[in-house]
C-alpha cells in the first residue's frame, strides 16, 4: 500500500514522496525525498527556513536576527559599564578657587579604584565660575590606587575621611554585575550556537539583574561620597558627579532593556498579535 504526501524542501519546490512502503523482507522503506528531509533535520514554513534542534526547539531566521539586535543592545551596556567602571571620573571635588590665596589651586576626582589630585592654575579656570575645576583642565596630576582592597587604610583629601564599607561595598556590586553580564553573554552565545530558545530565560534574568546592581552600586557610591563630605568641615567643597556616573547609569538602563527584550523573545507567543486583535475588536 503506499502512501503518498507533498514534502517541501530548502528551495521552496514541492514534490511527492512515499513512506510506508514495505519491501519485500519485510521492512520499511523510504522515499528519498523523506530520507533527505530527515537527514536535513530542517524545513521550511512561511517561506522562511526553519532550524529543528533534536530537543524539539526551533530557532527560525527571524528570531535569529531579532535575538541578535537584543545581543547587541546588551553588548552596548556591558561597554558602558565596563568603560565606567574602570575610569576614576565619578565624582570631582573642588575647593573654591581662591582658597588657597595664591595662583594655583587644586581639584580632586575618584572612583571606584583609585583617586586623583590635581594643581591648577587659577588663571585657566573660567571666571564666572567659584570653584576650582574641572579637572578636565591642564596641571599637574598625582594619582594612587585606594588601599581599601590591600592595608584596609581609608584615604583622606581635603581634610576628609572616606567610609572605607560603603567605597568597597560599590565596588564589589559593580564586579558583581560584570559577573552576571558574562553569563548572560554565554547564554546567548548557547542560544544561538545550540540553536536553543531556552537559554534565553537565564540571560533575561542576567542582564535585567546586572543592571539593577550597577544602579545599585551608583547609589551606594552616591551615599559614600556624601559621608565623605559630612566627616570634616573644614575646607568647604563643591562635588559634581562627573561624565563616569553617566556612563554607568546608561548602562543600567540599557542592560535592563536588553535583558527585557530576551525574555519577550523567549516567550512562546507574540505580546503583540495578542494585544492587536483586542483593540480592533474594541474599536470595532
Amino acid at each position: 500500500m503506499w502512501s503518498t504526501f507533498l514534502v517541501t524542501d530548502e528551495e521552496g519546490r514541492t514534490g511527492p514522496a512515499t513512506v510506508g512502503v514495505v519491501a519485500p523482507g519485510g521492512g520499511p522503506v523510504q522515499g528519498p525525498a523523506s530520507l533527505q528531509g530527515m537527514m536535513s533535520g530542517r524545513s521550511t514554513f512561511g517561506g522562511k527556513r526553519r532550524r529543528v534542534t533534536s530537543t524539539g526547539h526551533s530557532i527560525s531566521e527571524a528570531q535569529e536576527g531579532k535575538i541578535k539586535l537584543a545581543f547587541f543592545v546588551a553588548i552596548v551596556g556591558v561597554v558602558l559599564t565596563v568603560l565606567g567602571v574602570g575610569t576614576e571620573f565619578w565624582v570631582e571635588l573642588a575647593p573654591p578657587k581662591s582658597f588657597y590665596n595664591n595662583q594655583t589651586c587644586l581639584t580632586a576626582h575618584y572612583g571606584l579604584w583609585k583617586g586623583c589630585t590635581k594643581t591648577l592654575w587659577v588663571a585657566d579656570i573660567d571666571p564666572e565660575r567659584e570653584s576650582c575645576g574641572p579637572a578636565e583642565l591642564p596641571g599637574g596630576s598625582n594619582c594612587t590606587y585606594f588601599k581599601f582592597f590591600t592595608t584596609g587604610e581609608n584615604m583622606v583629601m581635603f581634610q576628609k575621611t572616606t567610609r572605607k564599607n560603603l567605597n568597597v561595598a560599590a565596588a564589589m556590586l559593580a564586579l558583581f554585575s560584570l559577573f552576571l553580564m558574562v553569563m548572560g553573554a554565554i547564554c546567548i552565545t548557547m542560544a544561538l550556537s545550540k540553536e536553543i530558545i531556552f537559554f534565553l530565560k537565564p540571560a533575561s534574568v542576567c542582564f535585567v539583574l546586572s543592571g539593577v546592581t550597577v544602579l545599585l552600586s551608583l547609589m551606594v557610591f552616591h551615599q559614600s561620597v556624601l559621608a565623605f563630605l559630612a566627616s570634616d568641615h573644614t575646607v568647604p567643597l563643591h562635588h559634581e558627579l562627573s561624565w563616569s556616573v553617566s556612563c554607568v547609569g546608561c548602562a543600567g538602563a540599557v542592560l535592563i532593556v536588553g535583558g527585557i527584550l530576551f525574555l519577550i523573545l523567549a516567550l512562546p507567543y507574540s505580546p503583540w498579535r495578542r494585544c492587536l486583535p483586542q483593540k480592533e475588536s474594541s474599536n470595532s
